[in-house]
């Protein structure tokens, strides 16, 4: 059985995000909260859109890597940092480093958009290439972290990480006061999700949380019906790159068993559309995966009408060449 959150003294809290929230201030973007007249027509409803897409590098993850980053005691900071991301997270680690002055190293999948290899090598960072059907990501990071005596930085399953993603529904709950129905939260390994629902969910207590995620990678919803962690299946794929872990985090999912009302799947047809709308009505770049809470109130995955729903469009690193066979399509 899982440790409830009273029980599991690893799990940030509300004051933790807010102190995060400080720890970012004047160097995370406060990002906009978004409206469309035509979006709204669209679900018959009011659909906010939280674009973190405008985010320092591009996605929320910065928000993390830096919480996590700059609470590092300075005589161990400078033996550098080490993580394993199939990009986002690649690139918030590398910048959040650059900014703080020390050495980054990064796994990545072989197969990462080039876009992210390329944007975490122009932060200054080291990237390891490693092949995801044959390597593990974790081993390969934790033995460098060993050799070098460097920090290990994961991606999601990780307190301070959390707290630092949960500065989007901190901002959230901000920069709304009226009544919010429900929120929908792409997940991939939950980090974002998890920090996000604990800050809504302190100010807006009845509003109902959705973890949004592509087929074949549904491993929160999953988790959440069986009541325990369950992976996701080999040899599965999906256009959203970003949300394919091997399953959701053990804190993450401890979040998610207390502030979320369940999963839900979208496939890679109501992503791309999503992505479509979100370039044509809010002029936003948004990666398939930082679209995927947007796909499901467009596709009616998650019924909008009469309710107020905030989306988080999480990201927008997508390939040239992506994006534009996605708006051609």
């Amino acid at each position: 059985m899982m440790p409830s959150l009273k029980q599991n003294p690893l799990i940030p809290g509300i004051k933790d995000i807010r102190a995060a929230a400080h720890r970012l201030s004047g160097w995370a973007v406060w990002t906009p909260l978004l409206e469309s007249p035509h979006l709204n027509e669209m679900v018959e409803g009011r659909l906010l859109i939280k674009a973190e897409c405008l985010q320092r590098t591009g996605a929320f993850k910065f928000r993390g890597a830096f919480n996590m980053i700059s609470q590092i005691p300075e005589n161990i900071k400078q033996m550098g940092v080490v993580s394993f991301s199939s990009g986002n997270h690649a690139q918030g680690v590398a910048h959040a480093a650059k900014l703080l002055g020390i050495p980054a190293i990064l796994v990545m999948p072989d197969d990462a958009p080039t876009l992210k290899i390329e944007n975490t090598r122009g932060y200054g960072a080291e990237v390891r290439l490693y092949d995801r059907t044959k390597e593990d990501r974790e081993i390969i990071a934790s033995d460098i972290a060993k050799q070098r005596d460097a920090t290990l930085v994961k991606p999601y399953d990780d307190a301070a990480i959390i707290a630092g993603q949960g500065t989007v529904g901190l901002e959230i709950s901000e920069q709304f006061d009226g009544g919010m129905d429900q929120v929908l939260c792409c997940v991939g390994g939950g980090g974002l999700a998890a920090g996000t629902a604990i800050a809504i969910k302190a100010k807006f207590p009845n509003a109902n949380f959705y973890a949004v995620e592509p087929e074949g990678f549904d491993s929160m919803g999953r988790s959440l019906r069986a009541g325990e962690l369950v992976g996701n299946k080999p040899g599965a794929t999906t256009i959203c790159d970003s949300l394919m872990p091997p399953k959701p985090g053990v804190l993450t999912f401890a979040v998610a068993q207390e502030h979320m009302e369940g999963g839900v799947i979208v496939s890679d047809a109501d992503v791309k559309h999503a992505m479509r709308q979100a370039f044509l009505r809010l002029k936003l770049v948004v990666e398939p995966g930082g679209a995927a809470g947007l796909a499901a109130a467009l596709s009616g995955r998650v019924s909008c009408k009469n309710k107020t729903t905030v989306v988080i469009c999480s990201g927008g690193n997508v390939d040239r060449i992506v994006f534009a066979n996605v708006l051609n399509s």
